[in-house]
């Protein structure tokens, strides 16, 4: 299994991205799927997840401002950020727990990570 994530790049701050990150490979459903970010010089923290049947968590550092959103046909999570602040930069890294057989074990999948960049 292999996640692909893109859609990072070069902002202004109070703009937008929009982030994807696809599943490939041996799946059978997702479970979670979120989003991680990791700035220079800090720890990995949580940005946004979803779970299967929809119910979203967010850091209080973006709600109202990030997104997240999934299709689980195609095993991809989304994450749109509007109003970006330079803060927000960082490597984005998508999270996966996926099932490969039907109840079967969970596994924990990541992404390489896509750098966003806000900065005039």
């Amino acid at each position: 299994v292999q996640l692909q994530a893109y859609g990072g790049g070069l902002v202004q701050p109070g703009g937008s991205l929009r982030l994807s990150c696809a599943a490939s490979g041996s799946i059978f459903s997702a479970n979670t799927m979120g989003w991680y970010r990791q700035a220079p010089g800090k720890q990995r923290e949580l940005v946004a997840t979803i779970s299967s049947r929809g119910s979203t968590n967010y850091a209080d550092s973006v709600k109202g401002r990030f997104t997240i959103s999934g299709d689980n046909a195609k095993n991809t999570v989304y994450l749109r950020m509007n109003s970006l602040k330079p803060e927000d930069t960082a490597v984005y890294y998508c999270d996966m727990l996926l099932r490969k057989v039907l109840d079967g074990p969970l596994y924990d999948y990541w992404g390489q990570g896509t750098l966003v960049t806000v900065s005039s």
